[in-house]
């Protein structure tokens, strides 16, 4: 490991549950709890807790006086951004790609299905007891607009090859090509909302991207387009896709919301042509073993001096 008084990697799980860590380090388990396992002044890598909020992310990094490295286990890293201020320069904040690929992506694909194949009403009818027949809409044919086309967003087109889509148009913050076909830029959402049939977010949160889809971005949208949120509630302007989804032009399923967690009382639990699920895209049984794997690798990296992988920023 690099020359440093500070020795300590904090985990949020217990170190003898991860294989592959390397042998003679300081492996500290703390999962948010108020009491700390040791100074933080002598942590090294910090594991931030996965799902326990800013507060709880934030909370130790004033302490962390020569911390190194803070790795997320969540691809974004918007619960952190607020704490960088407190860390000194040269840290690495690392996300967690590699983990939550599958599990975002499958949870996209079944949102999408859930909706147009009118999965929540069939749900009320069971409960009760209605056969509620009909003809329903299905992904086949269908324009699919992916917005956000990082690793995330290239697993979500995985699952929707074999779908017989008629077209997946990917964007991204600049315009690119792959192998796959062009990805275009952020600014040219105007002109290709309007061919869309299904919008699926998988954007990262930061200041371009809050608020993105707003009254001109749901105004493109065609009528009876679904809305698909699987990136970050605050990507949303939730008063205005409120007005579409009440006025019955536009349909949502979101896994993220802003607020979040949702209050008892808010409109968009009884929107209608809403499917809401409780922000669950990474929270699967793939998130343990490749979370373990990616920390593994990543403090083998760190206590040889190599370079850690998935670095999104360095403190300056």
């Amino acid at each position: 490991m690099t020359s440093t008084s500070a020795t300590d990697i904090w985990l949020p799980f217990p170190a003898d549950e991860i294989a592959g860590l390397p042998e003679g380090l300081d492996y500290r388990f703390w999962d948010g709890g108020e009491d700390y396992p040791a100074d933080p002044a002598r942590c090294a890598f910090y594991v931030v807790p996965y799902m326990k909020g800013s507060e709880v992310a934030v909370r130790p990094l004033k302490g962390m006086g020569s911390v190194q490295v803070v790795q997320t286990l969540s691809a974004g890293i918007d619960h952190v951004e607020p704490g960088l201020g407190l860390l000194p320069a040269g840290v690495r904040l690392c996300n967690a790609k590699g983990v939550h690929e599958a599990s975002t992506a499958e949870l996209a694909l079944a949102l999408v299905l859930a909706s147009l194949r009118g999965f929540p009403g069939f749900a009320e009818g069971q409960e009760k007891e209605e056969w509620r027949s009909g003809f329903y809409p299905a992904l086949a044919d269908k324009t699919v607009l992916v917005v956000g086309y990082g690793s995330i967003g290239a697993a979500i087109e995985d699952r929707l090859e074999p779908f017989e889509c008629a077209r997946v148009v990917r964007v991204a913050r600049s315009a690119r090509a792959t192998a796959r076909g062009p990805v275009h830029a952020i600014d040219e959402l105007p002109a290709l909302l309007p061919e869309a049939d299904v919008v699926i977010l998988s954007t990262p949160l930061n200041p371009s991207t809050q608020g993105l889809v707003g009254p001109a971005f749901l105004a493109a949208m065609q009528d009876g387009a679904l809305l698909v949120n699987v990136a970050r509630g605050g990507v949303v302007d939730t008063g205005a896709l409120l007005s579409e989804l009440e006025s019955g032009r536009l349909r949502a399923a979101l896994d993220v919301t802003d607020p979040e967690p949702l209050p008892a009382g808010h409109p968009l639990w009884h929107a209608p042509h809403t499917l809401i699920t409780p922000h669950v895209g990474g929270s699967t049984s793939a998130f343990l073993p490749r979370a373990k794997r990616l920390l593994a690798r990543q403090i083998t990296s760190f206590a040889a001096g190599e370079p850690v992988d998935n670095v999104v920023l360095t403190t300056g």
